[in-house]
């Protein structure tokens, strides 16, 4: 009888103990800090326009290789969304992965995870690189050549007209092996381009 009324009451503190280090954790993540940083290593069709502000800044090759790119049916645009994580608290915070969704000027783009443990020191900044591929030409089928290209080089944020950036993410931490998803996602903001 002693035997188990002791590994109940084990049961019970080891329980008590895990829960209060889920809510230690819990709180400690909720106090971070995330930011829309920048985006770079912008590429269209494999062509760097980090620092450049529209089609006609191409040099004959590149705008050659983007318009036959185009012709072809397809626009590829990459990059870089970088995302500053700042951890006020005395202690480190961890996250186990990150599901995100992107919105361009209020349209769903794409969306994706971050699936690797990220641990941002107590007191530090860490930046979280997010990698995204699109097909222009696929999203936005009814546009125009320069409508597209003009959306590619606004995202460097040296364009002529803004584009408004969202992220919404929610995020995943392992406390004792166990996965506790953020409830539901939060928005990241930012707008690029029209500097």
């Amino acid at each position: 009888m002693k035997t188990k009324l002791f590994i109940a009451f084990l049961f019970v503190a080891i329980i008590s103990f895990q829960s209060c280090d889920v809510i230690q954790q819990m709180i400690t993540f909720t106090k971070c800090e995330f930011k829309m940083k920048s985006l770079t290593n912008t590429k269209l069709v494999g062509i760097n326009i980090q620092n450049k502000k529209s089609f006609s800044d191409l040099n004959m090759l590149d705008a050659a290789n983007a318009t036959k790119s185009l012709l072809s049916g397809k626009l590829p645009l990459t990059f870089q969304l970088n995302i500053e994580t700042r951890n006020p608290n005395q202690t480190a915070a961890s996250m186990q992965k990150m599901e995100w969704k992107l919105y361009i000027d209020d349209i769903l783009i794409t969306t994706g995870k971050v699936d690797k443990l990220v641990t941002i020191p107590a007191g530090g900044v860490e930046n979280l690189p997010i990698q995204i591929d699109l097909d222009l030409k696929e999203l936005f089928n009814n546009k125009t050549k320069t409508a597209l290209l003009n959306f590619g080089f606004n995202l460097t944020d040296s364009g002529n007209y803004p584009t408004r950036v969202r992220l919404d993410i929610k995020p995943t931490i392992t406390v004792s092996g166990i996965a506790i998803e953020y409830p539901g996602y939060f928005s990241l903001k930012k707008e690029f381009g029209a500097q």
